[in-house]
């Protein structure tokens, strides 16, 4: 039976792991469908409307970092999470998979099974989460979580769903610092692997769409959400 909106694209030009992929997910319920490079993924992708892409970094024609940059300009894309799979381990990589909008990193060879575990935790967190229709308002936003939008004086601000549950985690405890191990550990998960540095990149963007004080660096420890205007 095909598990209603858990919707998955596999984007890699090797066709033993698309196929193997497919095989696993399908098997447990999940409606999927394959790419064999970027180009082909972002035209699927618009009209499936993936939950979820797991994609390779080193394809022909368009590559996984570009791939994924120009889905996040797509707005019925923009909450999609975004797995890529990759062989290359050096950091500046990882950390480019995030600036692109990329949510999770895994390294080949891809284990099925741990990948499984993965994406079943993703879509349990989808599930757990559509019940927080949450409104909070502070200084001049209005952070929805029912509609994943921000809105600063009036104006509708869309986010990637990573940046907004990181604005929504902070604002729900301004004047509170948390510490980038406890950010990773309370909006990515214990299941998934990044880097600490993954934070800065996303508060970083944050800052590049709402403004610069919002969100203020405690040096040597992490992050808060502040209430005073400076």
């Amino acid at each position: 039976m095909i598990k209603k909106n858990n919707r998955v694209l596999l984007v890699d030009d090797e066709p033993s792991i698309t196929e193997m992929l497919d095989y696993n997910l399908s098997k447990e319920g999940y409606d999927v469908k394959s790419a064999a490079d970027g180009y082909n993924a972002i035209e699927i992708a618009k009209d499936f409307k993936p939950n979820l892409i797991v994609m390779d970094v080193m394809m022909p024609k368009m590559d996984g970092i570009e791939t994924c940059r120009k889905m996040r300009e797509i707005p019925s894309l923009k909450d999609s999470y975004i797995i890529f799979l990759t062989a290359r381990s050096e950091e500046f990589s990882e950390i480019a998979a995030f600036e692109a909008g990329a949510d999770d990193y895994i390294y080949k060879p891809v284990k099925p099974r741990a990948l499984m575990s993965r994406v079943a935790a993703f879509f349990r967190r989808e599930q757990n989460g559509s019940n927080e229709l949450q409104q909070i308002t502070i200084r001049d936003l209005v952070i929805d979580r029912g509609s994943y939008t921000v809105s600063k004086d009036g104006e509708k601000i869309m986010l990637p769903k990573k940046e907004f549950e990181l604005i929504y985690f902070l604002a729900q405890k301004p004047n509170i610092v948390f510490t980038r191990d406890e950010l990773l550990k309370n909006i990515w998960g214990t299941d998934v692997y990044v880097v600490p540095r993954t934070v800065d990149v996303h508060v970083r963007k944050v800052r590049e769409k709402l403004g610069e004080d919002y969100i203020a660096t405690i040096k040597g420890i992490g992050y808060k959400f502040t209430t005073e205007v400076d």
